[in-house]
């Protein structure tokens, strides 16, 4: 409830950033207010960033953990460039966040944490909320440690346990500046721990404390609201790129008529796929935690071959363990879905930190020539359509495919109106019927160029099948040499065949223009932020965002050569424009790289393309 000195505000658009010890709850405190803001009807971004320590030395900026909402009251593409307000739970988390805020931002800060060893251990020489270092912004010192303490000294707590529920009274204070309603927040607290009702008693008391301290003691002149997005009418809920792309493939299962497998190996950023693919057995999903990436993939050929919707999911370290099977699926012939969650690299790089590092391993990472059709997911309610398109490209076609998300898509979230599975296009996978007296395991289409989909145990479908080379249309061991060439063309020409079924590359902006952004996968958000409010300066510019990598849409040469100068923007040092050059070198690109773990900022992209246009 907003105290009735105080005035309410109404806000377009705010970004939060909350940061703490990667042990004060920060991606959770970030998490409930998501699901708040969802409530609330906003749309919204975020962006998860923590350490890939599991636990980082306490108290200093390498053990910082942080999650950053980006809502409004209208369509959110980013999580927001700097934070209109920060919430430093110690003196590491302001010193690690103090370049992404806003000039006037609202720093709250726990002051029970700026003693002398916190301070010294950030690095600073003296206490930032005295020295005069904050004088531009707007300072809440606020006594969250020991108003924690005071909250549920009643209940008789142990010292850890209480501490562990601060968090939690920030997010209190957040909630009252913001009017919102934390019943949904307690709600959340009955069912996570309904098994020990004294820690939800203590998180309802302790959030509680929160939000009535910073109304009693009037902490801020005023309050503010965002009202509802116009998001169109329909069930919505807050959803994670990981998640998302577990759900695209439940609804590919469902559709397709054919039972969804997943076999893999846990690794950060994609273990929430399995995780969540593991909870929904009702539906006729197999999860089968494999002992490492190979075993992971090759589980994943083998429930292909018997009529499975089959899946693996990994990361950049995992898919290039996977290479080998991946290139038996391609051989074999049989759908099979790859899921990589790009990370930074190389070998283990940076596994809490995104990057579109992978393009290339997708691309080429193989033995011998072993084409498949590369899709990359644009945001994280794109994963689940991606992951639906990768499914049905797959079955149809009869090839592998490798979906690229990343982990800033995989961890962060976004609103989600979810679709009825009838409304989304039909699966149709080319099973070989038993009263074929024609078969041939190798006989194809003649448009797709797909071999039928023989299930085993079926009457008068039996053929071999393995690694070894196949004697085109009957399918046996052939060592033949212009058998090999010929089918090492059919398997590359069945993939670049799927131009003829995905959609034609789209631009946003004009047809014509001085200058085009190109740009593919997570980076989507940001580049079309950026271009809308070019645009709506005047600038000549527009901007072509490709999901669709191996084949390219047909149009691609075409739509390349309409535009004056092209940019292609990467989170990566330059693998789609090397791809483009490949395939489209009479063209000139310049190129804008970011290779820091961190997404493009619109500031940093809109000041490159003026440069550009200049």
């Amino acid at each position: 409830m907003t105290s009735k000195n105080s005035k309410v505000v109404e806000l377009e658009q705010v970004v939060i950033r909350f940061a703490g010890d990667s042990g004060d709850g920060m991606q959770l405190t970030g998490s409930l207010f998501s699901d708040s803001t969802a409530f609330a009807g906003n749309d919204f971004a975020t962006f998860p960033d923590y350490p890939s320590e599991i636990r980082a030395p306490q108290g200093t900026v390498s053990g910082v953990s942080g999650f950053q909402i980006h809502f409004g009251q209208k369509t959110v593409h980013t999580s927001g460039d700097l934070a209109d307000v920060l919430i430093a739970m110690n003196p590491a988390s302001l010193k690690a966040n103090m370049r992404w805020i806003k000039d006037g931002a609202i720093i709250i800060v726990d002051e029970d944490a700026f003693v002398v060893k916190g301070i010294e251990k950030a690095g600073y020489k003296t206490d930032p909320t005295l020295d005069g270092s904050l004088e531009k912004y707007k300072v809440i010192k606020a006594p969250i440690s020991s108003m924690t303490k005071e909250a549920v000294k009643h209940l008789n707590m142990d010292m850890k346990s209480t501490l562990k529920t601060k968090n939690m009274f920030a997010l209190g204070v957040v909630m009252y500046l913001f009017n919102r309603d934390t019943s949904l927040i307690d709600k959340y607290f009955e069912q996570k721990f309904k098994a020990n009702p004294l820690i939800v008693e203590a998180n309802k008391a302790v959030l509680a404390a929160g939000n009535h301290y910073a109304e009693t003691i009037e902490l801020f002149g005023n309050t503010f609201k965002v009202e509802p997005a116009p998001l169109a009418k329909g069930r919505y809920r807050n959803i994670t790129g990981n998640i998302a792309t577990a759900w695209g493939f439940m609804a590919a299962s469902e559709r397709s008529g054919r039972e969804l497998f997943l076999g893999s190996y846990p690794i950060t950023p994609a273990t929430e796929i399995l995780q969540e693919l593991s909870k929904h057995k009702n539906l006729s999903v197999k999860a089968f935690q494999a002992e490492d990436e190979i075993a992971g993939i090759v589980s994943a050929i083998g429930a292909s071959f018997t009529g499975s919707l089959a899946i693996t999911s990994t990361s950049g370290p995992g898919l290039s363990l996977k290479s080998e099977a991946i290139g038996l699926a391609v051989m074999t012939e049989l759908p099979i879905v790859i899921v990589d969650v790009q990370r930074g690299g190389p070998s283990t790089g940076l596994p809490t930190k995104s990057e579109q590092s992978d393009l290339m391993q997708a691309l080429y990472g193989r033995n011998g020539e072993a084409p498949v059709i590369v899709l990359a997911a644009r945001s994280s309610v794109d994963c689940f359509y991606s992951a639906y398109e990768a499914s049905k490209l797959a079955m149809e076609h009869m090839t592998p495919v490798i979906l690229l998300t990343d982990g800033s898509l995989a961890n962060g979230s976004e609103v989600f109106r979810i679709p009825k599975v009838a409304d989304l296009s039909p699966i149709n996978p080319p099973l070989a019927n038993a009263d074929d007296e024609e078969y041939k395991p190798y006989k194809r289409d003649p448009e797709k160029l797909n071999r039928k989909w023989a299930l085993p145990g079926t009457s008068g479908l039996r053929h071999r099948i393995g690694g070894l080379e196949k004697l085109d249309v009957a399918g046996t061991v052939s060592h033949d040499p212009l058998n090999h060439e010929r089918m090492t063309y059919l398997r590359e020409e069945k993939v670049m065949r799927v131009a003829d079924y995905i959609p034609e590359q789209t631009v946003m902006g004009p047809d014509e223009a001085d200058l085009l952004v190109v740009s593919w996968g997570g980076t989507y958000g940001v580049m079309l932020t950026v271009v809308e409010k070019m645009l709506a300066e005047g600038k000549s510019l527009a901007h072509a965002h490709f999901r669709h990598i191996m084949p390219l849409p047909k149009n691609t040469e075409t739509l390349l050569g309409r535009y004056k100068k092209i940019v292609v923007c990467e989170i990566n040092n330059g693998q789609f424009v090397k791809y483009l050059r490949m395939n489209y070198p009479q063209f000139r690109y310049e190129q804008f790289n970011k290779i820091q773990g961190l997404p493009f900022m619109v500031a940093e992209l809109e000041a490159k393309f003026n440069e550009l246009l200049k």
